[in-house]
């Protein structure tokens, strides 16, 4: 499992046209921002300034909060005229509020909505502005290192040297990055590497940095080669023709030798910083997302008019699927501009042939398999079901290779276009044993060079260990040809596991890696946001 995508989110509140509620003057302003993540418990992340006689206020107090990609975090803006000193807004005249989430803020450049009242009528001619930026240093430093004429510190061969790089803190020096170990080198070439910026120098171009050079030795007592400082500044001034170069000093052995000058040079041939966007710059920029849904329709999941099969729909109109897709698209949905969404069957006999289907869409229209959002989609399943024939096998190649058509595409755009303007998503939610896993492995494998990824969530009770094998968590994945997929795209999670948990963590859990995933894929392709989020 990736690490939770958390970024600080900082939003700007301004409204227009507010309700005058002051005899003699107007309205004094306050906008109160609470926060529900589950459940019906709202929770207030903080207030605004008042201001003062004010119908149209840019609040200049902003609101941070933490954002996950992962979860539905609603947000609910409340604008208050205050009369009194009281912290309690109730004794406060209401001027209007506006419920959205996260997701819908950052993935609009600015939402504006009309105040609607506890009735849910408009508060007046009303309106509510809200901007989002993350708060960030986003730009790393890419570095290209060799170094020359270094101590030998081994009796037998070579030393083995690795650079350290520490940033200067209130606290002494704090590791910020280490180099790999070339063995038994005295003239050593480290690969390229980048270190964030914040992490070298807090952006800081004359902040001291220091370099230390060891020789490593596997029981741990690596000896020092030497150290020298430097700043960015003067990292910067390296190329490939003039090499910013360092000696290092190794302070006991020049006490020591008379004639000593040092023990190497530590040449920087390459030192840029460069801005490296992140999954929040694609959405703020104008990357869309778009989502698909694959659903499985073989004989193993039971016929679906009895309460054991997993296709049945309980009499509060429920099973696992829809509550996978429900759960999974209420998040994605607030990244797709249209909200329509694909949405396919497989594993069926589909009339009018009953010839078994791979990739038929659930609404029987293959011009046109789109589904108005999340609730088309479960209308759309809850139609199709009773006019299919459940069968089999239980092929995943079809569909992964279908959306992938429409990657390629998309990526053939994104290259021509020079930036980052589509992603997408495949949901394959499955009750279990995959019959065509050597396929399954090739189409995964050709899309990790696409702008997609697969997200499968397993029902029912089935083995799943095929399923585990595809997401390359635990090593990379490879076709059977033996081709390595060149970034992870697959995520796993079997539905069980969540039977009992609050329903965001099935999303949570699902939706964690794929910001990640996304950014390597337009890092890896070197395409910016299609816009500067930073420019409103």
């Amino acid at each position: 499992m990736a690490a939770q995508c958390v970024t600080k989110v900082e939003l700007s509140v301004s409204c227009d046209n507010l309700l005058d509620k002051d005899v003699g003057s107007k309205s004094d302003p306050l906008c109160v921002l609470l926060m529900n993540t589950s459940g019906t418990q709202w929770f207030e992340v903080g207030r605004t300034e008042q201001v003062q006689n004010c119908l149209s206020p840019q609040f200049a107090k902003k609101f941070v909060i933490d954002y996950y990609f992962e979860l539905v975090q609603k947000l609910k803006f409340g604008v208050y005229d205050i009369d009194n000193k009281t912290i309690d807004l109730s004794d406060d005249d209401f001027l209007g509020e506006i419920e959205c989430t996260v997701g819908q803020i950052v993935s609009s450049k600015k939402l504006t909505r009309p105040l609607v009242l506890k009735n849910q009528k408009p508060a007046g001619k009303g309106t509510i502005s809200i901007t989002a930026e993350e708060i960030k240093d986003n730009r790393v430093v890419n570095f290209e290192v060799e170094a020359r004429k270094l101590d030998n510190k081994d009796l037998f061969g070579k030393s083995d040297p690795y650079l350290e790089f520490y940033k200067q803190t209130d606290r002494g020096w704090q590791l910020a990055h280490r180099t790999e170990v070339i063995k038994n080198n005295l003239n050593p070439v480290w690969k390229p590497f980048k270190i964030p910026m914040r992490s070298l120098c807090n952006g800081d171009l004359e902040k001291p940095i220091k370099v230390e050079c060891y020789d490593y030795d596997n029981d741990g007592s690596h000896d020092l080669i030497g150290i020298f400082e430097t700043n960015l500044s003067k990292l910067q001034e390296a190329s490939r023709t003039t090499p910013a170069e360092f000696e290092c000093i190794n302070m006991k052995k020049k006490q020591k030798k008379k004639h000593y000058k040092n023990s190497g040079v530590v040449s920087v041939k390459s030192c840029q910083v460069v801005k490296e966007y992140t999954f929040l710059d694609y959405i703020m920029g104008g990357c869309q997302i778009n989502f698909t849904v694959g659903i499985d329709f073989t004989g193993s999941n039971g016929d679906p008019r009895s309460p054991e099969s997993l296709h049945y729909i309980s009499p509060q109109g429920f099973n696992e699927y829809l509550m996978a897709i429900w759960s999974v698209g209420l998040v994605i949905q607030d990244y797709d501009s249209d909200k329509m969404f694909p949405a396919f069957g497989f594993g069926a006999q589909i009339p009018p042939s009953w010839q078994v289907s791979h990739e038929f869409p659930l609404n029987f229209n293959p011009a046109n398999p789109f589904c108005a959002g999340i609730q088309g989609v479960v209308d759309a399943y809850r139609v199709c079901l009773p006019q299919v024939k459940l069968y089999g096998p239980t092929n995943f190649s079809p569909i992964i290779n279908h959306v992938a058509k429409f990657a390629s595409e998309a990526a053939q755009q994104n290259s021509a276009a020079k930036a980052a303007t589509q992603y997408f998503v495949l949901l394959i939610i499955t009750d279990g044993v995959i019959t065509d896993l050597d396929e399954t492995r090739n189409a995964i494998v050709n899309a990790s060079r696409l702008p997609m990824s697969v997200i499968i969530v397993g029902v029912g009770g089935a083995d799943f260990s095929a399923m585990e094998f595809l997401d390359g968590d635990d090593g990379t994945l490879r076709s059977p040809t033996g081709q390595p997929a060149i970034r992870d795209i697959v995520q796993f999670v079997p539905f069980r596991k969540f039977q009992n948990a609050p329903k965001e963590a099935l999303a949570q859990c699902v939706l964690a890696e794929l910001p990640q995933q996304v950014t390597s894929y337009f890092s890896m392709t070197k395409l910016q946001p299609p816009n500067d989020p930073n420019q409103a």
